[in-house]
């Protein structure tokens, strides 16, 4: 019997060790069938079709839930609700095998994920209640990490043909990064660089996260004590390419 204070609370061992296999050596098994697989809804339409229909599938799920198969429910009905995402007999049955697995998970991080999932199929998306860029979460970033939450959100397509380049100083730190939009892509270096930026943020540490503060603009970074200095379109360029995607998202639905 594991002690009480060695078990798995917190994830599992068995969510742990994928995560170690993949770091280590990949997503990949060796199984050449994973090495292209359709999408999730081509395939969930597939493998519907191959067992008779939805309506059969959720009919023979009943039976596997009524005996308390519930991984295999969920495995097969969420190919239902994939490739028929309002077929309500999948969703009610889905959600209540969800709930089921999240009543019996002993670490939090899953009975969230099953009980959320439930939730999604009952009552649609709820959005993400936790505002993870709160000024104080931000104020936390080191200036590369704060880069790096700038340069995932450039809408790669909508920036390819735009070139620019911002030097950013931190003069209590006295460090230097040249930022510059290329292709499609942001990138950033402590490095010396040869020929002028564009145009130079000047700032300290404190004020730094507010590059990262929603709606940038050259007026609200001046307002944030940040001093621009060259071309002053270069905010406005930059921020007319920032995606910061929809944190409303559906997690267990295909839309």
């Amino acid at each position: 019997m594991t002690p009480w204070n060695a078990r798995g609370y917190y994830g599992s061992v068995s969510h742990n060790v994928k995560a170690i296999y993949q770091r280590y050596l990949g997503w990949f098994d060796g199984n050449p069938a994973h090495l292209w697989e359709h999408p999730p809804v081509e395939k969930a339409r597939r493998y519907v079709d191959f067992m008779g229909g939805a309506d059969t599938v959720v009919d023979r799920a009943r039976a596997a839930y009524d005996a308390g198969d519930y991984r295999w429910v969920a495995e097969v009905v969420n190919h239902v609700v994939f490739a028929e995402p309002e077929h309500p007999d999948a969703r009610e049955l889905l959600a209540d095998t969800y709930e089921q697995l999240g009543y019996g998970s002993e670490n939090g991080t899953w009975r969230t994920f099953y009980l959320s999932g439930a939730t999604e199929l009952r009552d649609g998306r709820f959005g993400t209640p936790t505002e993870t860029s709160a000024p104080d979460v931000v104020g936390q970033l080191t200036p590369p990490m704060l880069f790096d939450a700038l340069a995932i959100q450039i809408d790669g397509p909508s920036a390819w043909d735009e070139r620019l380049s911002l030097d950013v100083v931190l003069t209590d730190i006295d460090e230097r990064y040249r930022l510059t939009l290329a292709n499609g892509v942001l990138t950033y270096s402590s490095r010396p660089q040869k020929g002028d930026a564009d145009a130079v943020l000047t700032t300290d540490r404190r004020a730094l996260p507010a590059l990262a503060g929603g709606g940038l603009s050259a007026e609200g970074l001046a307002a944030a004590g940040l001093t621009l200095t060259g071309d002053p379109t270069v905010i406005t360029r930059l921020a007319r390419v920032l995606d910061p995607g929809d944190t409303n998202f559906a997690i267990v639905t295909p839309d």
